[in-house]
């Protein structure tokens, strides 16, 4: 095709300049970007008579309480993250070190998880109403009031304890990189710490911060278990009854494209508000204010702001979650869970060493060839990390049934043989849906790490007669090493939490630690859980004590904690 002067358009043109790595990367983009499309395609479907039904029955109560709990959630972690953060950044006060990186900790803890533990301590049962009752005479509900854990504002608490460390880590970041200069500058002109906060530190940090937000409202979002074991009415909660229940594909597919909706204008509202704003250091010095040291009441107090989250979002949890576990730790040696252990392993294994692989061949392609197209094809590879579970295991289950049938009809009308599922029900199309949603984390990782490689690296390597093929693996792979591993391990951990996907789409008879989690406390027996969620958290333990020791360099590096997350956001 050319136009009036006979050359060919841009567009065209520049496909046919892309070399192989080039077009590897665009391949592998719309391979992750298809199960989004066939979510959008499917919604649109003619007949789907359902949406109607539920727009006038369900759909607004599913609307209302999902903005209650993201409204709940952001107020929460940007409260608990960006107050702890700026007192273990800014102040000096006894176990301050130790805060640095224990306020960490409960991101290690699924917020499924905490719930069950939460409702087994606070439930009417529980040893904290029954040791109520005794000690006071108390005989039932008519003689107190409690409040009711599995509520509205029982999931809110439960996933602003696990999510906050989302907003502290991205807020602390952002307050060790203010110039000292600029605080200081402040305080010159006559404000003092909490004026200096509000008016200097907390509007430069704002970027990081609504990151840190955004990352927590994504996982709400994406949270099933929670609000399932809750029964609080979610999108997410409405997407899996209106598919699994009332059997309807499309009107799952509709209810998917409301939160992915959600989440655009969550990312583009944010860009707009910020659109003419810009965030520099007006100085060369870089070094952060020095820590003020707090008198001791004031020690107190801030010892007490930190030890709570620490202390409900982890110890409490991990101290239950071990008795119970001693209780039924002939459960571990069971073949059930031996073999969703090694489930979780395998799945969380192979999605992590496949996600790395493509973000690689992503982001190396984008430095080799760079250009709007491949920007655009990283960018949509993004996506999925914004993506709840449940809404991609509907674009991946979709495509996958419809060539199984294909391949199926073909062999049985030439051949008169059945060949089955051969995709979709395996561990192939699980697999596929972990990389979908977490190819964001590595492909940030990636991206800031090959960055950081001068390019005179890659022009010294090719007078030496190397080509993009030899460069990558002799030279670009040594030195992202570390991000590399940093990338395979966070990847592997959130495959290990996944709970949405995996009861979607796991083959018939195939259970993961979470999924088992997830039965024994559907039926009430939380104690019973508690292997299969211990070891969940001991292998979420893994990227905070990354995440700790990125956090605890020098004052002074300017680099993020976090590139994978930070840079998945960003560009989403």
């Amino acid at each position: 095709m050319t136009d009036l002067t006979g050359s060919t358009p841009k567009t065209f043109a520049s496909l046919r300049n892309l070399d192989g790595w080039s077009l590897a990367a665009l391949a592998a983009a719309l391979l992750v970007t298809f199960p989004i499309v066939t979510v959008f395609v499917l919604a649109v479907a003619p007949d789907t008579p359902v949406f109607g039904h539920l727009a006038s029955t369900v759909l607004p109560r599913y609307l209302r309480t999902t903005a209650g709990l993201m409204l709940g959630v952001g107020i929460g972690t940007a409260v608990l993250g960006v107050a702890t953060a700026w007192l273990v950044t800014m102040y000096r006060f006894p176990g301050v070190q130790l805060f640095q990186w224990a306020l960490l900790l409960p991101l290690a803890i699924p917020a499924y998880v905490i719930a069950f533990i939460y409702t087994e301590i606070l439930d009417f049962s529980g040893p904290m109403q029954t040791g109520m009752r005794a000690f006071y005479g108390w005989h039932g509900p008519r003689d107190y009031w409690f409040p009711e854990i599995r509520s509205l504002g029982g999931a809110i608490s439960m996933m602003t304890l696990v999510l906050y460390p989302y907003v502290y880590l991205l807020a602390r970041a952002a307050f060790l990189e203010q110039a000292a200069g600029v605080i200081e500058a402040s305080r010159t002109l006559g404000r003092g710490p909490w004026r200096t906060f509000f008016s200097v530190s907390l509007p430069l940090a704002r970027p990081a911060i609504v990151i840190g937000i955004s990352l927590a409202l994504m996982e709400t979002l994406n949270d099933f278990g929670t609000v399932d074991f809750f029964a609080v009415q979610t999108l997410t909660l409405g997407l899996y009854d209106v598919w699994r229940n009332m059997n309807s594909l499309a009107g799952a597919a509709q209810i998917a494209c409301i939160v992915l909706l959600i989440v655009i204008v969550l990312i583009m509202a944010e860009r707009y508000a910020r659109r003419s704003q810009r965030y520099f250091n007006t100085t060369r010095r870089l070094n952060p204010s020095p820590p003020t040291q707090l008198s001791p009441m004031r020690s107190a107090i801030a010892c007490t702001v930190c030890v709570v989250p620490v202390a409900l979002g982890f110890l409490l949890p991990v101290i239950w979650l071990i008795y119970d576990a001693l209780l039924y730790r002939e459960l571990a040696e069971t073949e059930i869970f031996l073999s969703a252990a090694a489930n979780s392993l395998m799945l969380s294994s192979l999605a992590a060493v496949i996600a790395v692989m493509i973000a690689i061949i992503l982001a190396y392609g984008a430095r080799l060839r760079g250009g709007a197209l491949l920007k655009v094809a990283t960018r949509l590879a993004n996506v999925g990390y914004a993506v709840p579970g449940a809404v991609l295991a509907i674009g991946v289950l979709i495509p996958m049934a419809w060539f199984d049938n294909s391949i199926d009809s073909f062999f049985r009308d030439r051949f008169g043989v059945a060949t089955g599922l051969l995709l979709s029900g395996t561990i192939v199309a699980l697999t596929f849906g972990y990389v979908v949603r977490f190819l964001a984390l590595a492909l940030g990782a990636m991206e800031v790490s090959l960055a950081r490689v001068t390019p005179s690296i890659d022009g010294a390597a090719r007078t030496l007669g190397a080509g993009p093929g030899r460069r990558l693996l002799r030279v670009h792979l040594p030195i992202v090493r570390g991000s590399m591993l940093a990338a395979v391990i966070l990847v592997f951990v959130d495959g290990m939490k996944e709970l949405p996907m995996t009861i979607v789409m796991r083959p018939f008879n195939f259970e993961t630690l979470a999924t088992q989690v997830h039965q024994y406390s559907a039926n009430e027996r939380f104690a019973q859980a508690a292997p299969a969620a211990l070891g969940i958290v001991l292998v979420g333990l893994l990227p905070v004590i990354l995440l700790s020791r990125a956090i605890g360099r020098r004052r002074e590096s300017l680099a993020p904690p976090v590139p994978g997350i930070a840079t998945a956001v960003e560009q989403g």
